[in-house]
């Protein structure tokens, strides 16, 4: 279970001021719980854990067994923001740092990601991979029409339909989309692909404990019934309506901190294989808290790697930044440091330590002098990196945000501002309908763009 510790921020704040924000935050966790907030119609996420039947996990699984006897061997994933990021987070946690290298695990299969940019040299590359693989696809949207993944879908489809002809391709390809309606449901429904229902009280970026997160899990050879183990621990946990609620402490801080001028937090990690935690992180919290001018901006770096980019910004730099680094007690491997009779790079002093114990060292370093240098530290820790710690930081996280943003005072659940972008795109790739805005935006572009 992921535990919290707030010591690193008592430099910074008063303890009246907390004990202020942490009832602001059980005010806000009430709203959570009885679902009387703004969004309250999109609170589905609240008992996955829970309440996910074991019979989903087996049909995945089912999926995985059957594609394996056809010779599947590469799964393309395609969908955007949180249509893809909690499962990236997952296999990349899960994965050997060197996957790619030491070639496909026995009983899983080569999950790779798709629709989630627009860049030309992206997708075809995809293609040239396809070409030397056997291929099926995971296409992950309620609508099927956001732009980037309909894009991707249309050439992996096409693909996989060329190659296989039509009928193993209806084998070949899995929508998670919505239960009734969208170009997606149609569009499955007449060519009898395999769908997993996004549920409308779901948004995307609290989807990653629905098929949209599970399935590629699966696929990819991990124990999504572990990861659903640690959600619904952390599920019991974090529905306390207690201060020991750890989802209630870490909102009522960083909101506390918010509101001393502390605008950016960084999420931290010294464990590489955490990387993409900050990405789903971020989208978790920058979509569902940036908005009506209000917001934490929140932004992620690697440790120890980033000590040696932005080591020197957040040491000396503008004070509005605070960290939460989240810690892992114990790594998988061990690895010790050996004697070097020449010495030559001075590092005998620490001959026969274990790798990880450097690593420690180095994240408590970092710890005290950056609260020396003026940024405040959130510390979470979890045990180690496997499924069950996995899906305790998501559902963690998940409620931490709920709590937070009706803490700040907006909707966590909607994203008006997402969609300014998909206008002007739309106009200028000359949309039916759009064509006065066409005009208009041509007369504003630089020239020669």
């Amino acid at each position: 279970m992921v535990k919290i510790d707030l010591s690193g921020c008592a430099p910074f704040v008063y303890e009246g001021d907390y004990e202020f924000y942490k009832e602001k935050a059980l005010e806000a966790y009430n709203v959570l719980d009885k679902e009387t907030g703004a969004g309250n119609d999109f609170l589905g996420w609240k008992h996955l854990p829970s309440q996910t039947p074991e019979s989903l996990i087996g049909q995945f699984e089912d999926i995985k067994a059957e594609w394996l006897r056809a010779g599947v061997d590469t799964v393309v994933v395609i969908g955007i923001g949180g249509s893809y990021l909690g499962a990236k987070c997952a296999i990349e946690a899960l994965s050997h740092s060197f996957q790619s290298r030491m070639g496909r695990r026995e009983d899983s299969l080569d999950v790779v990601f798709a629709g989630n940019n627009l860049s030309e040299d992206y997708l075809a590359e995809l293609l040239d991979l396809m070409l030397r693989r056997s291929v099926a696809t995971v296409v992950i949207s309620k609508s099927g029409t956001t732009t980037e993944p309909a894009v991707a879908f249309r050439l992996v489809k096409n693909f996989i339909e060329d190659r296989y002809g039509k009928e193993e391709a209806s084998r070949r390809i899995v929508a998670i989309t919505d239960k009734s309606k969208g170009a997606l449901r149609k569009m499955s429904d007449t060519e009898g692909y395999r769908t997993f229902v996004i549920e409308d009280n779901v948004g995307g970026r609290f989807s990653v404990l629905t098929p949209v997160g599970l399935l590629p899990i699966v696929l990819a050879g991990y124990d999504a019934r572990q990861l659903l183990a640690g959600a619904a621990e952390a599920e019991k946990v974090c529905s306390e309506a207690t201060e020991n609620n750890p989802a209630l402490k870490y909102a009522a801080m960083r909101n506390l901190l918010y509101s001393k001028g502390y605008k950016i937090e960084l999420l931290v990690s010294f464990n590489p294989r955490l990387t993409y935690l900050g990405e789903w992180w971020k989208q978790l919290f920058g979509e569902s808290e940036g908005k009506d001018g209000k917001g934490i901006f929140p932004a992620s770096v690697n440790f120890t790697t980033d000590l040696h980019s932005m080591g020197q910004y957040i040491q000396d730099g503008e004070r509005t930044l605070m960290e939460t680094t989240v810690s892992v007690e114990n790594s998988n491997r061990k690895l010790m440091i050996n004697t070097d009779p020449e010495n030559l790079d001075g590092l005998n002093f620490i001959a026969t330590k274990r790798v990880e114990e450097c690593n420690r060292m180095a994240e408590m370093g970092t710890r005290i002098a950056h609260i020396d240098g003026g940024v405040p530290q959130i510390r979470l820790s979890v045990e180690r990196v496997d499924e069950f710690n996995l899906g305790s930081l998501f559902y963690f996280f998940e409620m931490s945000c709920g709590i937070s943003a009706y803490i700040l005072g907006v909707n966590p659940f909607n994203q008006p501002g997402v969609e300014a972008y998909k206008k002007n795109m739309f106009a200028l790739l000359g949309k039916p309908g759009y064509e006065a805005d066409a005009v208009a935006l041509r007369e504003r572009l630089p020239i020669g763009f």
